[in-house]
């Protein structure tokens, strides 16, 4: 194991070596001879045959050599803490590039590095990460390998029933978009901000967008006014047979500001409780139009069992089928995207 040991340390210190041997060339020479030995017993090793240098005694000698004139009762219990030492650096470095690996492949298929908490990663795309309690190391290697087929395949936005919450973009366009947006999620707002900006995804996509409120491990809302707000969306649709109101709503919420100069998204999430959203989302289709009666009657049907199933039908359709690890989610040409629209 000494020998893997030391390969490792003189892989790791090349580069170091490197910018030594600008000034130092004899320096790097050394260094390579040195390399070369240790690679070559490391093959060796590593092919389960016996090492035919003595490159591991070498090691040893360098760093023992003192202790050997100076308490020599010694050079026994330090060549154990050195065999011990180099089998945990071997162990170590096995299991960081084993987890690189995952990290690698969790990014290359989900977009996000951390399978089972995807809000705790820091590369790859921005989003709202949908966490998961129930994955241990091995299930989230199944899960890389599960969904492996999902990043290779030719994702088509009409596989899915969804009941949209409104269309945008061309929507004449055979070229159908999917945007799976949380209206707490500040991500989504970042997102649908670049969307609108970019004239040409929007004269080139109809663009199907679909609530779905994030919830957190422990079941509970991740933006608490999430839900009431997408159960209002889809009651004004049902109400009046037009989705017109669904994106005003949405449009309000992600880019104006109240009266304080705080942005809506901001105000639902942090300021209201369930009844005073409604009562503000009330006060919003009034102004636009909308009489007392109409309102009352997207109250009730917010309320309903009929508006509460065909939400929770298309929460399975996100988590079932389209199994994002993050919002938003977007499908159109062929591929599921996760994360920030990027013009």
């Amino acid at each position: 194991m000494v020998c893997i040991a030391a390969f490792i340390i003189l892989v790791l210190i090349g580069v170091f070596v490197a910018l030594i041997s600008i000034f130092k060339k004899d320096f790097g020479k050394k260094y390579l001879r040195l390399l070369k030995k240790s690679f070559h017993c490391f093959s060796k090793k590593v092919r389960l045959q016996k090492c035919d240098t003595n490159f591991s005694d070498d090691v040893k000698t360098i760093l023992l050599k003192k202790v050997v004139i100076n308490k020599p009762k010694l050079v026994k219990p330090l060549s154990i803490t050195i065999e011990v030492a180099s089998i945990l650096l071997v162990v170590i470095t096995v299991w960081s590039i084993i987890e690189a690996a995952k990290a690698g492949l969790s990014l290359w298929v989900f977009g996000t590095c951390n399978v089972s908490q995807p809000s705790n990663c820091a590369l790859g795309a921005d989003s709202c990460g949908l966490d998961e309690d129930n994955l241990n190391w091995f299930s989230e290697w199944g899960e890389i390998f599960n969904n492996i087929p999902d990043r290779l395949r030719n994702w088509k936005v009409n596989d899915y029933d969804f009941e949209t919450s409104f269309v945008t973009g061309n929507k004449e366009s055979d070229n159908i978009a999917l945007s799976i947006i949380d209206p707490g999620c500040s991500v989504c707002l970042q997102s649908y901000k670049n969307v609108q900006k970019d004239q040409k995804f929007l004269d080139g996509h109809q663009i199907r967008v679909v609530l779905y409120p994030i919830k957190n491990t422990n079941g509970e809302l991740r933006f608490k006014n999430s839900e009431i707000i997408a159960k209002y969306i889809l009651a004004s649709n049902k109400q009046f047979k037009t989705d017109d109101y669904s994106a005003k709503i949405i449009d309000r919420i992600f880019t104006q500001y109240d009266k304080d100069g705080t942005i809506y998204q901001e105000v639902f999430n942090n300021q209201l409780d369930n009844a005073e959203a409604v009562t503000m989302l009330d006060s919003w289709m009034k102004e636009w139009g909308v009489s007392d009666g109409d309102v009352k009657q997207i109250d009730l049907l917010a309320k309903s069992d009929e508006i509460a199933e065909i939400l929770q039908r298309n929460v399975s359709i996100v988590e079932q089928q389209i199994r994002p690890k993050g919002i938003p989610t977007f499908v159109y040409d062929g591929g599921k995207h996760l994360g920030l629209f990027k013009p």
